[in-house]
Formats: C-alpha cells, structure tokens, sequence
C-alpha cells in the first residue's frame, strides 16, 4: 500500500485506505458524491477548450469525453483502493488519464486541467511516492503545450496541480489522523472491556473462593455439633446464613466495581474461619505498621492466603506476619511443589504487579508448611 507521513515507515493506514473507508462505502450514498462533485466545475475550462478549438462534431465528441472523465472519476471515488477494489481503481485511474490524452486533440492545453483530478486520485492513491508522478503532470502542463501548439509558456495548471495536490496531503492526512485516532479510541474501549472482565473475574474468585470455603467449613462444623451442641450448631447455622447474605452483597458489589476489602476485617475473618477449621491462628494484633495504600492489597493476600490454608494444607497453625510494606502468611501443613498456583495466586500475583511488589509463594525451607509473602517495592 501507500506509505506514512514517516517515507521511511510502512502505516498500518494509508491514504488510499482512508479513501476506501470514507469513501467506500459511505459516498455510495448520492449525497455524499455531491461533495467531490461539486469540484468539477472547474472541467469549464476544459469545456471552454473545446468550443475553442473543436467544431461540429468535434466539440460533441470533445463534451462526451469530459462526461465520460467525470464519471469515471466519480467511480474511482467510489471504488476506492482497497483489497477487493484495487484492480477496478486502477483500471479507472488509467482510463481517466487516456481521457486525458485523447481530449487534448479537442481541447488543446485546456485539456491539462483534467490531470488535476488525475493527481487528486494520485495523492490518495500512493501518498508521498506520488509526488514524481504529480511533478511529472506539472511539468507536461506546461511543456506539451509549447513543443505541440507552439504555445508560450503558461503555469497556470502547473500551478493548479501543485496546490491541489499540496492540499490534498493535508486533506488526507487529517482524515488519516482521524481514522488512527478512531482505531485508537476502540482499541481502548475493547482493552478496558478486557480489563473489567479480568478485574470480575478476579475478584469474583477470591469473594467466592473465600466464602464458600468458610461456609463449608462451618456447616461441616455445625453437623458435628447437631448431636451433641444443639445451640451452639444452630448458632453456627445462622453464621452460615449471615455470611451467605454478605457474599450475595460482595459479589454484587464487585460486578459493580464498589466493593471495599479491609485488612482489619479479613484478619477477623481470617481467625473466625482458621477457628471454625480448628486451625491455632497466630495472627497480628494491630496493623498500625502497614501504610494505607498497601491496606487494601494485604487485605487481599490474607483472604486468598488463608482460604489455600483451609482448603489445602491440612495445618495445625497458621501465622501471619506484618511489616511495614510486606506480609507473610505461613504454615505447618503438608505443603507442596514451588510450581502449584490455581487462578487465585495467579490473580494475586497480578493484583501485586500492578503495586510494584513481587509475590513469592513455596514450601517453607527445612520444614513442613507452606509460605505466601508479599513485599512492595522489592524486585523479583
């Protein structure tokens, strides 16, 4: 195709593309023709050449052959350069300048007002490598005239040529701009789509993952009880009620995007599910050391950290330790290979990304257990 405003560079859109897409197919409407139609009135300077110079039935074939150029022109509009009418282009771009040729035997050098249109076509059509060409039509504007009719020298439609083909780069550079900028636009509408879905889906894990276990967990608890702690297996049961109405509530809020996740009150959730497990928590008892915008994120971290401990590791104890811009959650369970992580740590490792920290997650050294830690502004 055609090149950039960059000669050196290859667009992705190029001026004859942006012809295809104007053009094609939004002119097919006839109101959008009267536009470049509105241009040819300037051929009555042609026109003007033929009574000039032609009679009888000369000037009938001479004002057929400006018809026939006008309408060929109008269909190159039409077709425009693309993939599928890049042939039919062509054939017309190559029409008009035999137009051209024959109409300068009724016409004389007012027929050279025609190559204006057949540089318009060559602008939109080969962008900046049409420029030699252009100069070309120029140039034979004012030379054929002289070698042919002995005509003095005129640079009236030279001048014509340049000017219009000069404007015509600015005309198709600003709808090139505006067609990238469109591109762009829906670009990143469809990233920012993609990101909310991801951002749902994350979120949606970690609610659900979290609530589900911990309600499982509870009503495993409050079976055990049935039989021997009626009152406090019911009490369990109506923590299960409570819990299922606050997860409808989470995951409402998520699909909205209004959802707030505290570190305080996933710490309480945190020992209120290790406890219903009959998992020791060794839990910190102020989060005063944690900056404000690492809040929300450790927030996280214990709430994925501490489900993969009820879910998976069959532990006694589970500790988790603070610092000023890290955490660390561990335990003495079984375990297991560095290289496991369901879609919870990978959303986590994503949520820590973004923050500038790294995520580690492995069996702990030299022992049983498993450790999840989190450090912000740390590099991998």
């Amino acid at each position: 195709m055609s090149q950039a405003l960059d000669p050196a560079a290859e667009p992705r859109l190029t001026a004859q593309d942006i012809v295809g897409n104007v053009v094609d197919p939004a002119v097919r409407s006839w109101k959008q023709l009267i536009f470049p139609s509105v241009f040819l009135v300037y051929l009555a300077q042609t026109a003007g050449g033929v009574f000039k110079h032609s009679a009888g039935l000369g000037v009938v074939v001479g004002l057929l052959l400006l018809l026939v150029f006008c309408l060929t022109y109008i269909a190159s509009m039409v077709v425009g350069r693309n993939q599928r009418g890049a042939s039919i282009f062509w054939s017309l771009y190559l029409a008009m300048l035999a137009e051209t040729a024959l109409e300068l035997g009724y016409a004389h050098s007012d027929a050279f007002v025609m190559l204006v249109y057949v540089a318009v076509m060559t602008v939109a059509s080969l962008w900046y490598r049409g420029i030699p060409i252009v100069a070309g039509y120029a140039a034979l504007s004012v030379l054929l005239p002289m070698w042919i009719w002995g005509e003095p020298a005129n640079f009236s439609t030279a001048g014509a040529i340049a000017i219009i083909a000069l404007a015509m780069f600015g005309f198709f550079a600003v709808l090139r701009s505006h067609a990238e900028l469109t591109a762009a636009r829906t670009e990143v509408a469809r990233l920012a789509t993609e990101n909310e879905r991801a951002r749902i889906a994350r979120d949606l894990h970690d609610l659900l993952g979290h609530s589900l276990t911990t309600i499982t967990v509870k009503a495993q608890l409050a079976h055990r009880l049935s039989a021997t702690d009626p009152d406090r297996a019911a009490s369990e049961i109506a923590e299960v009620e409570t819990l299922t109405r606050r997860t409808l509530a989470d995951v409402r809020a998520a699909v909205s995007g209004y959802r707030e996740v505290t570190l305080g009150n996933e710490l309480a959730a945190a020992r209120e599910v290790l406890r219903a497990a009959g998992i020791t928590a060794d839990l910190p008892g102020a989060i005063d050391a944690v900056s404000a915008e690492d809040d929300e994120l450790f927030a996280w971290v214990v709430r994925e950290g501490v489900t993969n401990v009820v879910r998976h590791s069959r532990a006694r104890r589970c500790a988790v330790v603070l610092g000023p811009r890290s955490i660390e959650i561990s335990d003495d369970g079984q375990g297991g290979p560095a290289e496991c992580a369901g879609n919870g740590l990978y959303g986590l490792r994503e949520r820590v990304a973004a923050a500038g920290g790294v995520l580690v997650s492995g069996p702990v050294e030299r022992s049983r257990g498993w450790r999840l830690r989190v450090e912000i502004g740390a590099t991998a």
